[in-house]
């Protein structure tokens, strides 16, 4: 199979009996055998299981069982490391997890089964989601498909890379300041973060709480639309999982956008950007504007403030998450002579420099004298910026950003200067604080070396509807997702 094999297309290949799922299944496992020592997206694989799992849907689907009730049947998908899958090793890219696996199927998990998906691996992603690179995983980088000297960002940079390899036709990832996102525009696929509570969080394994939204990466915002419509829904064991709000995007018929507003935040192009990519983003917003959208300027006041309250917040929440790993009950334990040193001695050889810096950063803001000083008004700037985006959203539909700086950077780049990692984030993690939906889709490349550049349309809580309808007009009249990897081809 020379062809890019999207969600859309395994389907289709299926319902026509072109291929089996067994087929389509071996296809994937071939190339991951293939190109894992390249591109180290995956951290487990299982192919008799994959291939079992296969054969149930082979004969689901020989009984008569439709797409419509089952939309992924026998369709393989990848899932983050930090994502619980009963029976399979849930390390989050940590050594203090040790050999744990997971008693139960996280709520995605859960869903993703019943729409007849094959669970084909775990995924490479920065330790506990603390990252932009991969880098920081205990068990080695994930490398870039369109370059193997640079990283395919974090902390999704597994999920992000195995779509890009073609490895896997989509997987789920992770997004807590970008971490889907960022890494789609890396790779050149298609990252979805969904607003706050509309896809449960049980079974993730939480780095911030307030943040962390589990989304899909894939070929196309057609899968992505599919992809979300399996995992999306109120989930009675999250207790900030939202009423079941309908999502329906509409991706029929004629791509045009008029009565579309779309705003461009003046904050979000300014220094820091290189030219690459800004031409290529206003490139894509002159294309926008010719399907018919109204563009229109507008003001985001609080976000030069963003990624000084985001690392307050995350850092506080990661603090009281990540206490749970004490070498007591679960995962790695290096005994002491007393529960202290027992501690010190777990936690030390356990967790990676990133995850311990922080532990250390938000126990401090937490502390007594400083709660105040730090935490407290984190959370103030957070309402504020919030507010920003609400306003914001009353003048327009949507708005349209740069999604990272910079094209990927250099493996080993940043890993010596966490300020300058931290900035690789600096256009989606508002959209964190905010609670609100964004999507990454490729718009273009940089020259030599050739990167792919992406472009982020954010849109208001519970806003999937419009933002994949508007990503979606992008793609049908585009060719920038089309293009696929040297490691695809290879």
């Amino acid at each position: 199979m020379n062809e890019r094999l999207t969600l859309k297309r395994c389907q289709e290949l299926l319902r026509r009996r072109e291929v089996s799922a067994r087929d389509l299944t071996q296809h994937f496992l071939r190339r991951i055998e293939r190109l894992e020592p390249s591109v180290h997206s995956f951290l487990e694989w299982d192919a008799a299981d994959a291939l079992a799992q296969a054969e149930t849907a082979d004969r689901a689907l020989a009984d008569g069982a439709t797409h419509q009730k089952q939309p992924l049947l026998g369709i393989p998908v990848a899932i983050k490391d930090n994502i619980a899958v009963k029976g399979q090793p849930l390390r989050c890219a940590s050594r203090i997890l040790g050999d744990f696996r997971s008693p139960y199927d996280a709520t995605v998990v859960e869903r993703l089964r019943q729409a007849g998906a094959i669970l084909l691996g775990r995924l490479n992603m920065d330790e506990f989601a603390m990252g932009s690179s991969t880098e920081n995983s205990a068990f080695g980088p994930t490398r870039n498909p369109w370059d193997l000297d640079r990283t395919p960002g974090g902390s999704s940079g597994g999920s992000a890379a195995a779509v890009a390899a073609e490895e896997v036709p989509a997987a789920l990832g992770s997004d807590t300041g970008g971490s889907i996102r960022q890494p789609a525009a890396f790779c050149g696929c298609v990252g979805l973060k969904p607003t706050y509570g509309r896809v449960s969080r049980y079974g993730l394994v939480a780095f911030a709480s307030s943040l962390d939204q589990i989304g899909p990466l894939t070929a196309t915002v057609e899968d992505a639309a599919l992809l979300l419509g399996v995992i999306a829904g109120h989930d009675p064991r999250d207790a900030t999982s939202l009423p079941d709000p309908a999502l329906d995007p509409d991706l029929e018929g004629e791509p045009g956008l008029r009565g579309i507003r779309l705003g461009l935040p003046r904050e979000y192009f300014g220094s820091g950007l290189a030219p690459e990519v800004e031409q290529a983003v206003h490139s894509a917003i002159r294309h926008l504007e010719g399907l018919g959208a109204e563009i229109r300027e507008v003001s985001l006041p609080h976000t030069p403030y963003a990624l000084a309250t985001y690392y307050v917040i995350a850092t506080a929440e990661a603090s009281a998450n990540l206490a749970r790993f004490d070498g007591i009950r679960y995962g790695l334990r290096v005994d002491g002579q007393d529960p202290i040193e027992l501690y010190k001695r777990t936690r030390g050889r356990g967790f990676g420099p990133e995850v311990k810096r922080r532990i250390i950063l938000g126990t401090f803001v937490l502390s007594s004298g400083y709660y105040d000083a730090y935490y407290l008004r984190a959370q103030k700037v957070r309402t504020l910026i919030r507010n920003d985006f609400l306003d914001a959203f009353r003048r327009v539909d949507l708005l349209v950003t740069p999604v990272t700086p910079t094209p990927a950077f250099r493996l080993g780049e940043k890993v010596s200067d966490p300020l300058q990692m931290y900035l690789s984030d600096v256009f989606t993690l508002s959209c964190n604080l905010a609670g609100i939906c964004g999507i990454s889709v490729p718009c273009g490349f940089t020259e030599s070396p050739r990167l792919p550049i992406g472009l982020q349309l954010l849109g208001p809580p519970l806003g999937e509807a419009t933002l994949l309808r508007v990503a979606h007009a992008y793609q049908q009249t585009t060719n920038w997702h089309k293009e696929r990897s040297p490691l695809a081809l290879a």
